[in-house]
């Protein structure tokens, strides 16, 4: 059944608004019809890059009963002003990760768009991936047998790059510095793969960077099935680097960037390479938002589960600030 295209107003204009807006480019089941940002230039730079209306201000956005949907790429500390906000008025609502900067915030934009009978959806497309989804594909069919390790590596280098005047790499707007604004994509990624963390040891360390904020960060991570697994990521390495490497009893998964996917079986002494299409990660989660709002399906990363998702990094925040292990359920029950 053909639907129209979802009717969408982007608020929040950064580069990663335009990454999001590119990918509704690609789709066809998504419109950019207005766009709203409080600086002026940037809106009108937007809404003339994608074709759409510069709204003076965000009450016109969710005045507006054409407008089905908002994609917020906002700073975290606005996710619930503005997510709330869209909620009252009908509006669906796809936010980009982390779905707040602590758990009770997550839990308050949850409930509400719950009440309000939204659509919330998460940005979270790493997980996507076509490596990752047949790891999983595997792992359900019983070849990995019992999962016992993982390891796992986020890295970039934004020396020369960063901006200090950016939320993005403040203590105040990105708590937990680069391990809440890109490692939280590969702990999702872990527990996607090896399933539920149930308690956390982190060490934050801040070595290049100027600023206040972590540029280099580890966790060790405790699933609820036994399994251990470490994440490291970092802005201070020499360049850009991803690497995802899943242990089971049966058999091994080997993923990094430059080499892509390889498997090794039991009783086997060489790794198979795994060819695996790229794929469209962000026109997927965008277009099952869109879906889930035509009543087709749900989104995969829903306000709960992203909440989960954010509790695993806060219990890595508080670990390396008390130098403790801490269990997940501890921060759901407090954060």
């Amino acid at each position: 059944m053909a639907f129209e295209p979802l009717r969408v107003a982007c608020i929040g204009m950064g580069w990663w608004s335009d990454v999001l807006a590119d990918a509704i480019q690609r789709s066809k089941k998504l419109k950019i019809v207005a766009c709203y940002t409080r600086s002026e230039d940037k809106r009108r730079t937007f809404a003339a890059k994608y074709g759409c209306v510069a709204a003076p201000n965000y009450q016109v956005v969710l005045q507006d009963h054409s407008i089905e949907a908002i994609i917020n790429t906002t700073p975290n500390s606005a996710h619930v002003e503005t997510t709330l906000a869209a909620a009252i008025a009908g509006k669906h609502v796809f936010l980009d990760k982390p779905i707040a900067n602590t758990v009770s915030e997550g839990r308050v934009i949850t409930e509400f768009c719950k009440k309000k009978g939204v659509i919330l959806a998460l940005g979270y497309q790493r997980r996507r991936e076509s490596h990752f989804r047949w790891i999983r594909e595997q792992i359900d069919a019983g070849a990995f047998g019992k999962l016992v390790n993982a390891e796992a590596n986020i890295s970039r280098d934004r020396l020369g790059q960063i901006d200090l005047s950016s939320w993005r790499y403040t203590a105040a707007g990105m708590p937990g510095g680069v391990m809440l604004q890109i490692g939280i994509h590969y702990a999702d990624v872990l527990e996607y793969l090896l399933g539920p963390v149930k308690a956390v040891n982190g060490r934050f360390a801040q070595l290049v960077l100027p600023g206040d904020n972590p540029d280099v960060a580890s966790l060790v991570l405790e699933h609820e099935n036994g399994a251990l697994s470490t994440l490291n990521a970092s802005y201070a390495s020499a360049s850009e680097y991803y690497l995802m490497n899943i242990y089971g009893k049966e058999a091994s998964a080997y993923y990094d960037m430059h080499q892509g996917l390889r498997l090794l079986k039991r009783g086997k002494s060489g790794l198979s390479p795994v060819p695996c299409e790229k794929n469209d990660t962000f026109v997927e989660e965008l277009e099952e938002f869109a879906n889930a709002v035509r009543g087709q399906g749900k989104p995969e990363m829903d306000g709960e589960r992203a909440t989960a998702s954010l509790a695993v990094i806060r219990a890595g925040i508080v670990s390396a600030r008390e130098g403790r292990r801490v269990e997940v359920a501890e921060i759901l029950s407090k954060d």
